[in-house]
């Protein structure tokens, strides 16, 4: 694994930037399941008493990604379908949401709803290419851009400098934040994650996540299960079109500038992909 931020350039990058702390739900989760048998009723009661969290996790479960054949109601049912990790990787990212209120609306909701959009289709993906563990690449997808919001938060023009990073046809996103604002979302996800707990390789995925163009010409070394993260987060990425999202750009210049040593990279022919990504966009039509 490369090394992680030095804390000293991480604490002069994240000045300013408040991670939100975990949610009560997530104190009293953790609690229960650090019993020798936790019980999935009391995690349902305790996931039951908040109701926006529990309508996000049960919109989650019955949307097309899933393509069950009649519509989960029950708490219970949904985390037996889910699983306890994802349960609680949607509570902690309803956690960000409820804290950042007082941003632009507009652009918020575009980030949320990308977010969802990309963790369901990584997790389809997944299932697909039997690249990377669903679960994980669902992770992935809904916290890769968790440091977004954040900066959103901070720095008022900051959807400008989404734009004109996601409009750069050579420099990564990533480049053009650190040339404007001496940060980017990449650095404030891998803390949020780290803050929060998930596991370390998801955390170094997400610092990651815009390195892509030297990782897959091998230019730089990365750990195979973190590149095979990575593939299937881009190609969920391009799927959803965030860079239209997001960036308001026509174009997905990262995944141009990558597409042939990432294809080559998990074996598929340019009409394996668009048959993929058809595939795909069909599941999350409603």
């Amino acid at each position: 694994m490369k090394p992680i931020i030095p804390e000293e350039t991480a604490q002069k990058l994240l000045k300013g930037i408040t991670i939100p702390p975990q949610p009560q739900i997530m104190v009293d989760l953790h609690m229960e399941m650090a019993v020798p048998e936790p019980s999935f009723v009391n995690i349902a009661k305790i996931i039951g008493k908040d109701v926006g969290v529990s309508g996000s996790i049960l919109k989650v479960i019955n949307s097309p990604f899933f393509q069950l054949r009649n519509q989960v109601t029950s708490i219970g049912q949904a985390l037996n379908l889910l699983g306890l990790n994802n349960v609680i990787n949607i509570v902690n990212s309803l956690s960000i949401r409820n804290s950042l209120t007082d941003t632009t609306l507009t652009e918020l909701t575009r980030f949320w709803d990308n977010a969802q959009d990309v963790a369901m289709a990584a997790a389809a993906i997944s299932k697909l290419t039997g690249v990377a563990a669903p679960d994980e690449a669902y992770s992935l997808g809904l916290f890769h851009n968790s440091g977004i919001p954040l900066l959103m938060h901070k720095f008022e023009h900051y959807p400008s400098i989404l734009k004109r990073a996601y409009a750069e046809t050579s420099k990564s996103i990533t480049d053009v934040e650190n040339e404007t604002i001496d940060c980017n979302h990449s650095v404030v996800g891998y803390y949020v994650a780290k803050a929060w707990k998930l596991p370390a390789y998801i955390a170094q995925t997400i610092a990651d996540h815009h390195k892509v163009e030297p990782i897959f010409a091998d230019k730089i070394a990365c750990e195979q299960s973190e590149k095979n993260l990575l593939a299937i987060l881009k190609l969920a990425e391009t799927t959803c079109k965030t860079h239209g999202m997001l960036g308001y750009a026509a174009v997905d210049h990262e995944f141009g500038r990558i597409k042939n040593d990432l294809l080559n990279y998990i074996g598929l022919s340019e009409y394996d992909f668009e048959d993929l990504r058809a595939e795909v966009i069909e599941m999350g039509q409603h």
